[in-house]
Formats: structure tokens, C-alpha cells, sequence
């Protein structure tokens, strides 16, 4: 069946539709031997698709990707009361994908999507233990508060493992701290802080498990490498 280049591509992982489309009109992928125009269409199983020269890659049975997700965005499908969703900022992904875990509509950082529900359920089940590093931006800093945010607190009857904290700067009341906790109780990081006497004024996510959120712009999207995969 013929689809549009670009929706092949986002479909197989090569790129987003966005990106798609520039491949496209910088002349970088052929059907048959001829160079594409935007807005051609070519069927898969009939036709010859190279980008660069190589052949399109084979279908992926499961959609794997990384999110910037930006403050203001819930991390559902749908919102009943209408607020934004994450899904909306990965509509051209090539396929319908879930959250993996959460990150509150206030917070940033690094949310992984999947169409792969065994994928996502190994990834948060608690006994598989995937560490998340935040950068938390708080008011009313104290080394003494500092010293009582890194011992375990109780949360709804269940007794936090030792977080790893480390103060990456500090100017008066205001500081910049790294966490890395090992589970993901509901608002975990923004109780540890209230326990703490802290105020988290800004909360970015930057790695989960080996995954790093690097460079990635604030609400885009990328692919996760097979090395990534592995990995995970």
C-alpha cells in the first residue's frame, strides 16, 4: 500500500515528519532509483526506498522514544480538563505511545514513550530498581536541610531507600541540587524536599537509568538508539 515518504520514515524510525520532509527536499532519499519530491508516496513492499543510499530500514514492531518534556504538559493521553498532554508533542512519532512512569505537569526533563506495554511495565516495576537523577532548583537552603533531604523519609507508609544528593551550587537561600532516588513514589522528589524544610522552585529529570537527556531541546523528541535499548 503507497504512503507518503514521510510518514514511511517516521514510521520505521528513521526520523520525525518534520525531519522527514527536510530529507526529503534536500534530495536525500529515492524511490527506484530517482530522487523523491515531498509529498511523493511509494509502497514499501513494492518499491525500492533508499535514504542516502541505504535501503529503508524493515519495520519496527515497537516505537521507543525520549521526550524533553517541557513545564505545563500532563503526563497522560488525554486531560478531561483539558490541559496539554505529552502525547501531543510526539503526534508524528509513527505510532501511539504510552508514558513510562510520570512526571508532574510542573516538572521537566527526561519521559520516555513506548507502544511497548511489556517494555514500560519491566521498566517501573519497583524490583528492577531504575535509578532517576533530577537537578532541583529550591529556596530556603541550609546545609542542616541539605543533610536531613539525603536520609530516608517515610512516605505513605513506605520507608524511602537512601537518596544520593549533592549540592551543585548555592547562592544565599537559593540552591541547585542533584538527587538520584531508586523508585518513583507519586511526587517523590517535591516531598523529600517539603520533608527537608525545602521549596523546589524548578525540577528537571536528566537521566533515568543510563539514559541521559543531553542536549535534547525542550519539547522535542528523539528515537532511542539500539545501544540504548540493550542497555535499558
Amino acid at each position: 500500500m503507497k504512503e507518503r515518504l514521510q510518514k514511511l520514515l517516521s514510521a520505521r524510525g528513521v526520523a520525525s515528519r518534520r525531519k522527514a520532509e527536510e530529507m526529503i527536499l534536500a534530495g536525500r532519499v529515492s524511490v527506484n532509483g530517482a530522487v523523491a519530491a515531498l509529498g511523493a508516496t511509494a509502497d514499501p513492499a513494492a518499491d525500492d526506498i533508499r535514504i542516502d543510499g541505504q535501503p529503508l530500514p524493515q519495520a519496527q514492531s515497537h516505537v521507543y522514544i525520549m521526550l524533553h518534556k517541557p513545564r505545563g504538559f500532563v503526563t497522560t493521553l488525554s486531560d478531561e480538563n483539558g490541559r496539554r498532554a505529552v502525547t501531543q508533542l510526539v503526534a508524528d512519532c509513527g505510532a501511539r505511545v504510552y508514558p513510562v512512569g510520570r512526571l508532574d505537569m510542573d516538572s521537566e526533563g527526561l519521559l520516555l514513550l513506548t507502544s511497548d506495554g511489556d517494555f514500560a511495565n519491566r521498566l517501573m516495576h519497583p524490583k528492577h530498581r531504575v535509578d532517576k537523577t533530577y537537578h532541583v532548583f529550591v529556596e530556603h537552603y541550609s546545609p542542616e536541610k541539605l543533610e536531613k533531604l539525603a536520609q530516608p523519609i517515610t512516605l505513605d507508609g513506605y520507608t524511602i531507600q537512601k537518596p544520593e544528593i549533592s549540592l551543585l551550587g548555592a547562592k544565599g537561600a537559593g540552591a541547585k541540587l542533584s538527587v538520584t532516588i531508586h523508585e518513583g513514589r507519586n511526587r517523590q522528589v517535591r516531598r523529600m524536599c517539603d520533608a527537608a524544610g525545602l521549596h523546589v522552585t524548578r525540577l528537571i529529570r536528566v537521566s533515568e537509568g543510563s539514559l541521559r537527556l543531553g542536549d535534547l531541546p525542550k519539547g522535542k523528541w528523539r528515537y532511542l538508539t539500539p545501544e540504548e535499548l540493550a542497555q535499558l
